[in-house]
């Protein structure tokens, strides 16, 4: 079974990282939640709690993980973006291989640690020049090797649905969409 985890920091995009999350979990895919905060709760940037699986200082490593995803938001990328435990994890995810996922401002963090370079991508208006070395795209979402970005809110099933296609199968992909009587993308 695949492995993805969620990193939700205060001020995060709350749909964009639960439909995500829903739809992979539909599939099949376990998905742990993870706070970066010392506690397991998170307030969204609309006010919404959320209670995460665990948080970042309960664990060792991630090194089971299929897939390091990153929800957007503001501030919630900034705090993602500071959490050095979080920033190892992605270092260490992208160096062996590793597929790492990001929707909304959070592709940012990635064209920061360079990670980008030479890749086409996409984010939310406004972040393009975060992408660093990226080729940007208006695409709602996009793979380019083990990197999948995600424009916004409005994309969030999609990005679901394309990791699950990768994860599990596009078969699986196309069963769960039909399922959640979604007929986009």
């Amino acid at each position: 079974m695949a492995k993805v985890y969620a990193f939700l920091a205060d001020g995060l995009e709350e749909v964009e990282c639960l439909a995500a999350c829903d739809v992979l979990k539909r599939a099949g895919v376990e998905v742990e939640m993870v706070s970066v905060n010392e506690g397991r709760e998170v307030t969204g940037s609309h006010r919404v709690r959320i209670i995460c699986d665990s948080s970042i200082g309960e664990k060792a490593g991630f090194d089971d993980a299929d897939v390091l995803f990153l929800p957007g938001g503001m501030p919630g990328t900034l705090n993602l973006m500071n959490c050095t435990r979080l920033t190892e994890a992605l270092k260490i995810q992208y160096q062996r291989g590793g597929r790492i996922a990001a929707i909304c401002a959070a592709p940012s963090i990635l064209g920061k640690l360079g990670f980008l370079e030479g890749r086409e991508a996409t984010c939310y208006p406004g972040f393009e020049d975060k992408l660093a070395g990226a080729r940007y795209t208006k695409k709602g979402v996009v793979t380019d090797g083990n990197i999948t970005t995600a424009r916004g809110l409005g994309y969030a099933l999609d990005l679901g649905i394309e990791l699950t296609g990768l994860l599990v199968s596009r078969e699986k992909a196309a069963e769960v969409k039909a399922s959640i009587q979604y007929d986009q993308f």
